[in-house]
């Protein structure tokens, strides 16, 4: 019996996979196991950026180890096109502010472009019936970059 692989996608390929996303998955080192959460997040081609309340599991273990695993991926209800992409990094907090206005405003226009609920501003630190613009004008969450990335797999169906 031969075992047929999944093919790789090229650069071009993920990043495409990346700018059209806007949730991924982040696992932590937990104390035992790692610990999973999704995560919005914005790409400026060449950076993730995600947006993360100032409490809870994942800010403990951030703290903890920054180290991560990020995945991202698309497929169809069936199941008969699917890719993903892993990463393999760090994250880091962003302290510049006006890197910090950037990606906030970055936030609101992927929001606001596609249509999410409004009740996804509670996981983001806010309440659902606030404007969305309060993400860019308040600072109720961290912002997180992924960075020092060592692996990417990327894969996709024949």
């Amino acid at each position: 019996m031969e075992i047929v692989k999944i093919p790789k996608m090229e650069k071009k390929e993920y990043d495409a996979l990346i700018t059209d996303g806007y949730v991924a998955r982040i696992a932590f080192q937990g104390n035992k196991y790692p610990y999973i959460a999704p995560f919005l997040y914005v790409f400026d081609g060449k950076f993730l950026y995600f947006l993360s309340t100032k409490y809870g599991r994942k800010n403990d273990l951030f703290r903890k180890s920054p180290y991560v695993s990020v995945e991202i991926e698309k497929y169809t209800q069936d199941l008969s096109c699917y890719t993903f992409v892993t990463m393999q990094g760090y994250l880091v907090q962003e302290e510049d502010a006006i890197q910090k206005k950037i990606v906030r405003k970055k936030f609101v226009e992927m929001i606001d472009e596609r249509a999410l609920s409004p009740n996804i501003l509670a996981a983001l630190g806010h309440k659902p019936g606030e404007p969305i613009e309060a993400i860019a004008s308040e600072e109720r969450s961290n912002i997180w970059k992924l960075t020092g990335v060592v692996d990417i797999v990327a894969l996709k169906n024949l």
